[in-house]
């Protein structure tokens, strides 16, 4: 399965409607509202876990390589301007792959279109932001919002991206989105500003 396929089921998942709770996807437990999840690197696909089974895998390796706890942090950086990697969209997220190649994400309505950023230009990005040296592998990104006057980037768990994409894909409308599409991607920003405050810094 190539990672876009892979991204594509778990933003599927995400939006999709009537489950009255989610599995813990190990042991079949039910899993809490706000449980956490394990990435499978092998599909690049989030799956939901219990409180239980998160626990097993804090331990760097525990996953055997086949699964990493994807981190709970959200962290407000310094402004960072998409154009200045080269991205041409001001709704975007960057994820940083192990062998050192950056994926540029944008949501759209058929799902997240991404492109390879060039080395050196995120490389020069990375000593101009405060924070964004500390991006992981694969479980992290980096979110920027500088749509509609905004002008934000984030550090974030790697399935809050997912769930961007999922509001995105689930509300767009005609040519531009529509009204509702954008004001619940400015219903997820606030919730992200009310619980994770409102300045950069750690």
């Amino acid at each position: 399965m190539t990672g876009s396929e892979a991204l594509r089921r778990a933003i599927h998942r995400a939006a999709a409607d009537g489950r009255s709770e989610d599995l813990c996807e190990l042991c079949a437990r039910p899993a809490p509202p706000d449980h956490r999840h394990l990435l499978d690197l092998r599909t690049q696909e989030p799956r939901c876990v219990c409180y239980a089974c998160s626990v097993l895998f804090q331990r760097d390796g525990a996953g055997q390589g086949h699964y990493r706890l994807i981190p709970d942090r959200r962290v407000r950086l310094r402004a960072f301007s998409p154009a200045s990697v080269g991205v041409p969209v001001g709704l975007a997220f960057f994820v940083r792959r192990p062998d050192g190649r950056v994926l540029a994400h944008y949501p759209s309505p058929a799902g997240a279109t991404r492109w390879e950023v060039d080395p050196e230009t995120w490389e020069a990005a990375v000593r101009d932001t405060d924070g964004l040296s500390d991006l992981a592998t694969d479980v992290e990104a980096l979110l920027v919002n500088t749509v509609r006057g905004r002008s934000e980037a984030w550090l974030v768990p790697i399935d809050d991206c997912h769930r961007l994409v999922a509001i995105v894909r689930r509300h767009w409308r005609g040519m531009s989105g529509g009204e509702v599409v954008w004001t619940e991607i400015e219903r997820f920003f606030d919730e992200l500003r009310r619980r994770h405050g409102p300045y950069p810094g750690r």
